[in-house]
């Protein structure tokens, strides 16, 4: 196939780029960050990956570690349970520092990381603080902004309801005993 006219001309020296800036890209690209900080620490550069994480107890090849049983087992085979050292099989008995450092973080709780948007919260609060529960007053209120029907009020109104079920009881209360001292 024939070239297009005019592309073999020759490279010209771009003075814009930043070959610092495009140097430590690069590097960064070829040797990515490993994520898990156990594994990181651990890891020795001067070896191979295989060597690398034979020394920790971990497998390069899942099929060469643990290989498909010619007959079929029974549902549960023994040796497969709770700590690190029943998970590997018997050949497999060289239980690293670093294994037993990874399954003490897996056990541990997970913290709660969901949370609502400020943003929402206030104007929950609002909705309710001025409309009480009548869902069509505040579907036609002014701070509306994202012209949300009543039934998509009442669904956020519920959300923030299931995520702060206390703060929710204890806004209500206040509100009430707001209107008890005004009358």
């Amino acid at each position: 196939m024939p070239k297009a006219k005019g592309k073999n001309r020759r490279q010209k020296y771009s003075y814009n780029v930043n070959r610092k800036r495009l140097y430590r890209s690069a590097r960064r690209r070829a040797a990515p960050r490993i994520a898990c900080s156990h594994i990181r620490h651990a890891w020795d550069s001067s070896k191979s990956v295989a060597q690398n994480l034979a020394e920790m107890g971990l497998a390069a090849d899942p099929n060469k570690a643990v290989p498909i049983p010619k007959k079929k087992l029974a549902v549960s085979a023994p040796g497969w349970g709770g700590s690190c050292a029943a998970c590997f099989p018997p050949w497999l008995h060289n239980v690293s520092v670093l294994c037993l450092e990874m399954e003490y973080e897996a056990s541990l709780p997970e913290k709660k990381s969901n949370t609502l948007s400020r943003d929402l919260i206030d104007y929950v609060w609002y909705m309710i603080q001025n409309h009480g529960e009548n869902y069509k007053e505040m579907a036609r209120d002014e701070k509306n902004y994202y012209q949300d029907t009543p039934k998509q009020i009442k669904r956020k109104i519920n959300v923030y309801k299931n995520f702060y079920p206390e703060e929710y009881k204890d806004f209500v209360a206040s509100l009430k005993q707001e209107k008890m001292d005004v009358q």
